[in-house]
């Protein structure tokens, strides 16, 4: 009886990576796929930024609306905002305004 050496398995080519990776069917759509992505995750990364300076702005307004004995928020101005979002993104656009005003509120 002899022994046979198991073979290694086989490492996936690059080209089968990226196809597996991004969901597409060939290569070309794969790179289009991860160029794009790529171009969203900068995006994601300068909205973050966006919204953490926002966060800074809101709080230096809530500070001084409090210090000057009004109320930490101020809802005619937050309806606004809504309304902003929900204008130019539509309905989903009230749900992004609505998470951002809960981000920025309270942070003081």
């Amino acid at each position: 009886m002899t022994a046979t050496a198991a073979t290694p398995a086989t490492a996936a080519t690059p080209a089968v990576e990226a196809t597996e990776k991004t969901g597409a069917r060939t290569d070309d759509a794969a790179s289009l796929i991860s160029d794009a992505r790529e171009r969203v995750d900068s995006l994601d990364d300068r909205i973050i930024g966006l919204i953490q300076e926002r966060m800074a702005v809101s709080a230096v307004i809530q500070e001084a609306r409090i210090a000057s004995g009004g109320r930490r928020v101020n809802l005619s101005r937050e309806m606004e905002v809504l309304g902003h979002y929900r204008d130019a993104l539509g309905k989903p656009g009230t749900a992004l305004a609505m998470t951002l005003l809960e981000l920025c509120r309270g942070r003081i």
